[in-house]
Protein backbone atom coordinates (compact mmCIF):
# COMPACT_ATOMS: atom_id res chain seq x y z
CA UNK A 1 0.00 0.00 0.00
CA UNK A 2 0.86 3.17 -1.18
CA UNK A 3 -0.50 7.33 -0.01
CA UNK A 4 -1.69 7.39 -3.53
CA UNK A 5 -3.64 3.87 -3.14
CA UNK A 6 -7.06 5.45 -1.73
CA UNK A 7 -8.60 9.06 -2.43
CA UNK A 8 -7.77 11.84 -0.20
CA UNK A 9 -10.49 12.01 3.16
CA UNK A 10 -11.36 7.93 2.47
CA UNK A 11 -12.26 6.64 6.15
CA UNK A 12 -11.16 3.39 7.95
CA UNK A 13 -12.42 1.75 10.94
CA UNK A 14 -9.74 -0.39 12.32
CA UNK A 15 -10.00 -2.61 15.18
CA UNK A 16 -7.35 -1.78 17.60
CA UNK A 17 -6.53 -3.80 20.58
CA UNK A 18 -3.55 -2.80 21.55
CA UNK A 19 -1.22 -5.77 20.56
CA UNK A 20 1.26 -5.98 18.08
CA UNK A 21 -1.01 -7.19 15.02
CA UNK A 22 -3.38 -4.40 15.58
CA UNK A 23 -1.07 -1.87 15.78
CA UNK A 24 0.96 -3.23 12.29
CA UNK A 25 -2.82 -3.42 10.56
CA UNK A 26 -3.81 0.17 11.91
CA UNK A 27 -0.02 1.38 10.97
CA UNK A 28 -0.78 -0.17 6.97
CA UNK A 29 -4.10 2.04 7.15
CA UNK A 30 -2.25 4.71 7.57
CA UNK A 31 0.64 4.28 5.49
CA UNK A 32 -2.38 4.08 2.37
CA UNK A 33 -3.75 7.41 3.29
CA UNK A 34 -6.89 6.23 4.99
CA UNK A 35 -8.57 8.56 7.98
CA UNK A 36 -8.37 5.90 10.36
CA UNK A 37 -11.36 5.46 12.82
CA UNK A 38 -10.12 3.61 15.97
CA UNK A 39 -12.07 1.18 17.73
CA UNK A 40 -11.04 -0.91 21.06
CA UNK A 41 -13.77 -3.06 22.03
CA UNK A 42 -13.21 -3.28 26.53
CA UNK A 43 -14.45 -6.72 27.12
CA UNK A 44 -13.02 -7.09 30.50
CA UNK A 45 -10.73 -9.20 29.72
CA UNK A 46 -7.62 -10.45 31.96
CA UNK A 47 -5.19 -8.66 29.91
CA UNK A 48 -6.78 -5.06 30.49
CA UNK A 49 -3.72 -3.37 30.18
CA UNK A 50 -3.99 -3.24 26.32
CA UNK A 51 -6.57 -0.92 26.81
CA UNK A 52 -4.15 1.50 27.98
CA UNK A 53 -1.49 0.31 25.07
CA UNK A 54 -4.51 0.80 22.37
CA UNK A 55 -5.45 4.59 23.66
CA UNK A 56 -1.30 5.10 23.17
CA UNK A 57 -1.28 3.88 19.73
CA UNK A 58 -4.51 5.48 19.29
CA UNK A 59 -2.37 9.25 19.34
CA UNK A 60 0.57 7.44 17.77
CA UNK A 61 -0.97 6.51 14.43
CA UNK A 62 -3.05 9.93 14.85
CA UNK A 63 -6.45 8.61 14.56
CA UNK A 64 -9.24 11.28 13.98
CA UNK A 65 -11.40 9.71 16.75
CA UNK A 66 -10.59 6.28 19.03
CA UNK A 67 -13.27 4.69 20.55
CA UNK A 68 -13.15 2.32 23.61
CA UNK A 69 -16.37 0.52 23.77
CA UNK A 70 -17.22 -1.45 27.02
CA UNK A 71 -18.61 -5.00 26.56
CA UNK A 72 -18.53 -7.64 29.42
CA UNK A 73 -17.62 -10.50 27.95
CA UNK A 74 -16.85 -11.86 31.40
CA UNK A 75 -20.51 -12.13 31.96
CA UNK A 76 -20.43 -15.38 29.06
CA UNK A 77 -17.40 -16.71 30.26
CA UNK A 78 -15.93 -19.47 28.29
CA UNK A 79 -12.26 -18.53 28.13
CA UNK A 80 -8.83 -18.08 29.68
CA UNK A 81 -9.30 -14.60 29.27
CA UNK A 82 -12.91 -13.68 30.11
CA UNK A 83 -13.19 -16.30 33.11
CA UNK A 84 -11.34 -18.02 36.15
CA UNK A 85 -9.56 -20.64 34.05
CA UNK A 86 -5.52 -20.82 34.41
CA UNK A 87 -3.86 -19.24 31.20
CA UNK A 88 -2.02 -22.27 29.71
CA UNK A 89 2.00 -21.29 30.35
CA UNK A 90 3.35 -24.92 28.69
CA UNK A 91 3.85 -24.50 25.72
CA UNK A 92 1.93 -23.97 22.16
CA UNK A 93 -0.52 -27.29 21.08
CA UNK A 94 -2.35 -27.94 18.30
CA UNK A 95 -6.55 -27.37 18.69
CA UNK A 96 -8.29 -24.65 19.50
CA UNK A 97 -6.76 -22.93 22.59
CA UNK A 98 -8.62 -21.91 26.13
CA UNK A 99 -7.63 -18.55 25.35
CA UNK A 100 -10.17 -18.85 22.60
CA UNK A 101 -13.06 -16.13 23.46
CA UNK A 102 -16.53 -17.54 21.94
CA UNK A 103 -17.14 -15.85 18.96
CA UNK A 104 -14.92 -13.16 19.53
CA UNK A 105 -13.81 -11.75 16.08
CA UNK A 106 -17.44 -12.22 14.75
CA UNK A 107 -18.99 -9.83 18.05
CA UNK A 108 -15.85 -7.47 17.18
CA UNK A 109 -16.18 -6.87 13.54
CA UNK A 110 -20.10 -6.57 13.70
CA UNK A 111 -19.63 -3.47 16.08
CA UNK A 112 -16.87 -2.04 13.99
CA UNK A 113 -19.04 -2.69 10.75
CA UNK A 114 -21.67 -0.84 12.79
CA UNK A 115 -19.32 1.92 13.70
CA UNK A 116 -18.16 2.07 9.64
CA UNK A 117 -21.25 2.24 8.42
CA UNK A 118 -22.23 5.21 11.18
CA UNK A 119 -19.41 7.47 9.90
CA UNK A 120 -19.51 6.62 6.00
CA UNK A 121 -16.30 4.07 5.93
CA UNK A 122 -16.38 1.36 3.94
CA UNK A 123 -12.82 -0.11 4.87
CA UNK A 124 -12.35 -2.28 7.91
CA UNK A 125 -9.09 -3.19 9.20
CA UNK A 126 -8.47 -6.48 11.46
CA UNK A 127 -4.93 -7.61 12.47
CA UNK A 128 -6.13 -11.40 12.20
CA UNK A 129 -3.09 -13.56 11.51
CA UNK A 130 -3.71 -17.38 10.45
CA UNK A 131 -0.42 -18.84 10.27
CA UNK A 132 0.22 -17.94 14.11
CA UNK A 133 -3.60 -18.59 15.48
CA UNK A 134 -4.33 -21.09 13.26
CA UNK A 135 -6.13 -22.84 16.07
CA UNK A 136 -8.69 -19.81 16.01
CA UNK A 137 -11.75 -20.62 13.94
CA UNK A 138 -12.37 -16.83 13.58
CA UNK A 139 -9.13 -15.97 12.38
CA UNK A 140 -9.09 -17.63 9.11
CA UNK A 141 -9.35 -16.50 5.35
CA UNK A 142 -13.11 -18.03 5.22
CA UNK A 143 -14.29 -15.85 8.09
CA UNK A 144 -12.88 -12.54 6.54
CA UNK A 145 -14.86 -13.62 3.09
CA UNK A 146 -18.13 -14.87 4.54
CA UNK A 147 -18.21 -11.81 7.12
CA UNK A 148 -17.89 -9.43 4.00
CA UNK A 149 -20.61 -11.30 2.35
CA UNK A 150 -22.51 -10.40 5.68
CA UNK A 151 -21.67 -7.37 6.07
CA UNK A 152 -23.19 -6.38 2.13
CA UNK A 153 -26.85 -8.43 3.27
CA UNK A 154 -26.43 -6.75 7.15
CA UNK A 155 -26.33 -3.18 5.95
CA UNK A 156 -28.69 -0.29 4.94
CA UNK A 157 -25.44 1.17 2.69
CA UNK A 158 -25.02 -3.10 1.36
CA UNK A 159 -28.56 -2.86 0.52
CA UNK A 160 -27.78 0.49 -1.80
CA UNK A 161 -25.24 -0.86 -4.03
CA UNK A 162 -22.35 0.15 -1.28
CA UNK A 163 -19.65 -2.15 -0.94
CA UNK A 164 -17.10 -2.98 2.57
CA UNK A 165 -13.85 -4.45 2.18
CA UNK A 166 -12.51 -6.73 5.46
CA UNK A 167 -8.88 -6.18 5.12
CA UNK A 168 -6.74 -8.52 7.26
CA UNK A 169 -3.12 -7.37 5.47
CA UNK A 170 -1.26 -9.49 8.30
CA UNK A 171 -3.31 -12.75 7.76
CA UNK A 172 -0.46 -14.71 5.94
CA UNK A 173 2.42 -12.96 7.71
CA UNK A 174 4.71 -14.98 10.13
CA UNK A 175 5.39 -12.79 13.71
CA UNK A 176 8.93 -12.10 12.19
CA UNK A 177 7.37 -10.57 8.92
CA UNK A 178 4.80 -9.13 11.30
CA UNK A 179 7.77 -7.19 13.46
CA UNK A 180 9.81 -6.08 10.43
CA UNK A 181 6.46 -4.61 9.14
CA UNK A 182 6.32 -2.44 12.24
CA UNK A 183 10.32 -1.19 12.19
CA UNK A 184 9.47 -0.90 8.55
CA UNK A 185 6.59 1.18 9.41
CA UNK A 186 8.23 3.60 12.29
CA UNK A 187 5.86 2.00 15.13
CA UNK A 188 7.14 1.48 18.41
CA UNK A 189 7.05 -1.93 19.34
CA UNK A 190 7.29 -1.04 22.85
CA UNK A 191 4.01 0.44 23.18
CA UNK A 192 1.94 -2.93 21.91
CA UNK A 193 1.05 -5.39 24.58
CA UNK A 194 0.55 -8.92 23.61
CA UNK A 195 0.36 -11.13 27.30
CA UNK A 196 -2.82 -12.71 28.23
CA UNK A 197 -1.57 -13.20 32.03
CA UNK A 198 0.24 -9.50 33.02
CA UNK A 199 2.58 -10.01 36.33
CA UNK A 200 1.65 -7.87 39.68
CA UNK A 201 4.27 -5.77 39.06
CA UNK A 202 3.04 -5.26 35.36
CA UNK A 203 5.52 -7.34 33.22
CA UNK A 204 4.63 -9.57 31.10
CA UNK A 205 4.19 -13.29 32.11
CA UNK A 206 6.85 -14.39 28.71
CA UNK A 207 5.51 -18.12 29.14
CA UNK A 208 1.52 -17.91 27.17
CA UNK A 209 1.40 -18.61 23.91
CA UNK A 210 0.67 -14.86 22.47
CA UNK A 211 4.26 -14.08 25.06
CA UNK A 212 5.82 -17.14 23.00
CA UNK A 213 5.03 -16.15 19.54
CA UNK A 214 5.42 -12.84 20.43
CA UNK A 215 8.96 -13.80 21.43
CA UNK A 216 9.57 -16.21 18.62
CA UNK A 217 8.66 -13.37 16.24
CA UNK A 218 11.69 -10.63 17.56
CA UNK A 219 14.07 -13.19 17.76
CA UNK A 220 12.86 -14.23 14.08
CA UNK A 221 13.48 -10.71 12.85
CA UNK A 222 16.69 -10.27 15.21
CA UNK A 223 15.12 -7.19 16.89
CA UNK A 224 14.80 -6.21 20.32
CA UNK A 225 11.73 -6.50 22.01
CA UNK A 226 11.24 -3.39 24.27
CA UNK A 227 8.31 -5.12 26.41
CA UNK A 228 9.61 -6.02 30.09
CA UNK A 229 9.02 -9.98 30.76
CA UNK A 230 8.96 -11.24 33.56
CA UNK A 231 10.82 -14.53 32.96
CA UNK A 232 14.01 -12.31 31.45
Amino acid sequence: MTQTDVPAGRKAVVLLSGGLDSMVSAGLAREAGYEIYALTIDYNQRHACEIDAARGLAKELGAVRHVVLPLDLRQFGGSALTDDIDVPKDGLEPGIPVTYVPARNLVFLSLTLAWAEAVGARDIFIGVNALDYSGYPDCRPEFIAGFTEVARLATKAGDEGGEFTIHAPLQFLGKGDIVREAVRLGLDVGHSWSCYDPQPDGSACGLCDSCRLRLGGFAEAGIEDKLRYATK
